[in-house]
């Protein structure tokens, strides 16, 4: 079974995300990226795989895309529609404040979480935004079962989120969690 690695970058409306592919016998690739657009108004999701081919480009209804949580429901339906039956060893999430303190990967703690809340006045029109989805992973990861290895998804969400264009592209370089 192949692992897999989900990158996310939420602001206010707008959702990207990177899926990044390991093979059982192979290397760690970029398996698609996308986004939804417009949240909250009239949101519009697309997918390509690493390669560039279309996977998605449609419409979605702005009732059930209001919010970011909305975005994030669409999104984990998308995938789970494509890509039903992967095993996801972490999820990266870019932040885009993490103060002195989180410049790196860093495994989300509620202790962490409340700390990357103070920093909201840095950047209050980003950092709510950017915490609204691990808050939301962060309660789905306590309904799920405990049987990935920790250090292994850590480890796997870290290397992903450092490759991706969407790492690349942060001012502050902040945060994954695993699910």
């Amino acid at each position: 079974m192949d692992d897999y690695v989900i990158v996310l970058n939420a602001g206010s409306s707008s959702l990207k995300f990177s899926l990044y592919c390991r093979p059982e016998s192979g290397s760690w690739g970029l398996g698609a990226r996308g986004q939804i657009e417009g949240i909250g108004t009239s949101p519009q999701f697309s997918a390509k795989s690493g390669s560039g081919e279309r996977l998605a480009d449609q419409a979605l209804d702005k009732t059930t895309v209001r919010d970011g949580r909305g975005a994030l429901d669409s999104l984990a339906k998308w995938l789970r529609s494509t890509y039903g039956g992967a095993r996801v060893l972490g999820v990266g999430h870019r932040v885009v404040h993490g103060g002195a303190r989180f410049s790196g990967p860093t495994l989300i703690t509620p202790q962490v979480l409340a700390e990357l809340k103070k920093l909201i006045p840095l950047a209050p029109l980003h950092q709510p935004h950017n915490l609204a989805p691990i808050r939301i992973l962060a309660q789905l990861r306590r309904r799920l079962a405990e049987d990935w290895p920790a250090r292994h998804g850590v480890a796997a969400a870290a290397s992903a989120v450092r490759t991706s264009h969407l790492w690349r592209s942060a001012s502050v370089r902040a945060v994954s969690l695993r699910l």
